[in-house]
């Protein structure tokens, strides 16, 4: 039984090692292995990213409600149920001292239209609706008018700006 085991064992360790001398044999070439740095492994730069504008003006909005814009770097600001760094500047007890909008009454109501002393949770996470401006360019045209140019009582502002 062990001779007819090891005999088994020696077979499937050889198989490899005669599948790859017939291949040879047979004049076809083997696996190339290359030496050289693989693709894998190479230092790829990346794709350049999108600039946020960081000038801190106040961006004109293109309809009604529309969310302001976040006109500075939000890149490593926290926004969690611990902590929510927007509301270190426009919390309304700290605009004084930041000199940044108060955050908007509305973000005070809870769904019910009743008025808290805080920000309602359905409004705490700030960039589910605010998002920084960048200079990326439109994937998709965009024919959008704003609602003076639709009523033809002031210039046409055609795109988001």
């Amino acid at each position: 039984m062990k001779r007819i085991l090891f005999a088994a064992l020696v077979l499937a360790a050889a198989v490899p090692a005669l599948v790859t001398g017939v291949v040879a044999a047979d004049g076809q070439p083997g696996p190339r292995v290359s030496s050289g740095p693989h693709p894998i492994t190479l230092d790829v730069p990346a794709e350049s990213t999108n600039r946020e504008i960081v000038d801190d003006v106040k961006r004109v909005r293109n309809y009604a409600d529309q969310p302001p814009l976040i006109p500075h770097a939000i890149r490593d600001y926290q926004i969690d149920l611990n902590i929510n760094k927007c509301l270190t500047c426009h919390d309304r007890r700290n605009t004084e001292g930041s000199q940044a909008p108060m955050v908007s009454v509305t973000h005070f109501q809870d769904r019910d239209g009743q008025t808290l002393g805080t920000v309602s949770p359905r409004r705490y996470f700030c960039t589910q609706c605010h998002v920084p401006q960048t200079d990326a360019k439109p994937i998709v045209g965009n024919r959008f008018r704003d609602f003076d140019a639709v009523l033809g009582a002031g210039p046409a502002k055609e795109g988001a700006k």
